[in-house]
């Protein structure tokens, strides 16, 4: 596909407003009083799939802005406020805007590992794969070969969708700051992305959700025990074992766990004798890989008695991962859920899909007990 970016430059990136855009739209005028924005949105709309919207409701954000806008969770308000009534009431309480704390959230890995990004998909998509090569055969003199047939089927992918929403108040839109721009636009755009990293790893296929690497069907399995077992360095190697006999341990290969289970190889020997551990204190286990940790990989699966407290470990390829997007961030503005309250809901939404190239790609332990 051609490029989804719409040519904003680094002026551009910094007049850009997402806040100006919602107030515009709010106040009814978005054209007038965000015509730099309102041009974006239309011209994000002809570098995709997306419908052209009726009326002042809501604006595609370009596809420049996501990708190259640095976003910083800085709320820049200024607040005094009152302490006690023996005298506090004289003595101010400012907010230290550049030292606002964000929310701990969970690392997004997906992109990092080196999943496949493919922007601005229109309809529905099947990507052709080869499954079956011909068949050699020995003659005898004068033999005739015989005919075989390579074998193929396709990769179907098709929108889902994932949403969040905010709401802000009336003053503090109009006081709106960098700090507030950058601060909504992050944090929603943020929301958006661990639930689309999430649903890459365990994304049921169901209810709505994309097909993550764990439910998809063929990849290949290391088992521990009946209810589960500690991991060890010969785990590691089995996965890796797994993914190798399938002639499938090419390209950007890591492994992928949580945090239990880093701690836990961090205390288990390679050996009895050798005071070495399965994970020292580099990116690459014992044998030699990539290792990314994210608490997204879950740590409440349940195996024989091991209920809820059994982790995944995960090893492949991550170039087959494949992440289709159909158009880019999309925002509507509700100004009339909290009119009581004059707030303004701004909802989000992102299109896309998850699919694996290869199932032999990836090998999942999905039994590790880390207690």
């Amino acid at each position: 596909t051609e490029t989804p970016e719409i040519g904003m430059d680094e002026s551009d990136l910094k007049r850009y407003s997402m806040t100006r855009a919602i107030q515009a739209i709010v106040e009814g005028d978005f054209k007038g009083r965000a015509g730099f924005e309102y041009e974006c949105s239309l011209e994000a709309m002809k570098k995709t799939s997306a419908v052209p919207r009726a009326g002042n409701r809501g604006f595609l954000v370009p596809y420049d802005v996501l990708a190259k806008r640095e976003v910083h969770a800085v709320n820049q308000r200024d607040l005094v406020v009152g302490t006690s009534t023996a005298g506090g009431h004289l003595v101010a309480t400012n907010l230290l805007a550049s030292s606002f704390i964000d929310l701990l959230r969970n690392k997004m890995v997906i992109m990092q590992a080196g999943a496949t990004m493919l922007p601005d998909m229109v309809g529905n998509i099947a990507i052709p794969r080869q499954t079956g090569g011909a068949t050699a055969y020995w003659l005898a003199e004068n033999g005739a070969v015989t005919e075989s047939q390579q074998a193929f089927d396709q990769v179907a992918m098709s929108p889902k969708t994932v949403g969040a929403y905010t709401d802000i108040s009336r003053l503090l839109l109009k006081q709106s700051s960098i700090g507030l721009e950058d601060f909504v636009k992050g944090d929603l755009s943020t929301t958006l992305a661990l639930a689309i990293d999430l649903a890459a790893i365990h994304g049921s296929g169901s209810s709505n959700q994309p097909t993550g690497i764990i439910a998809t069907s063929g990849i290949g399995s290391v088992a521990l025990g009946t209810n589960g077992a500690a991991p060890d360095r010969d785990t590691l190697i089995d996965l890796e074992t797994e993914v190798a006999i399938d002639n499938a341990d090419l390209g950007t290969l890591a492994y992928m766990t949580n945090t239990k289970v880093r701690g836990k190889l961090k205390k288990t020997a390679t050996d009895s004798g050798s005071g070495l551990f399965v994970w020292d204190n580099t990116d690459t286990p014992t044998n030699g890989y990539r290792a990314l940790v994210t608490n997204q990989v879950s740590s409440a699966l349940t195996k024989g008695t091991s209920s809820g407290v059994c982790s995944a470990i995960l090893f492949g390829n991550w170039a087959d991962l494949i992440l289709a997007f159909w158009g880019g961030l999309d925002i509507e503005v509700d100004p009339y859920s909290q009119s009581t309250t004059g707030a303004v809901r701004i909802v989000a939404f992102q299109s896309l899909d998850v699919a694996v190239r290869h199932p032999q790609s990836f090998a999942a332990c999905l039994d590790a007990l880390t207690a």
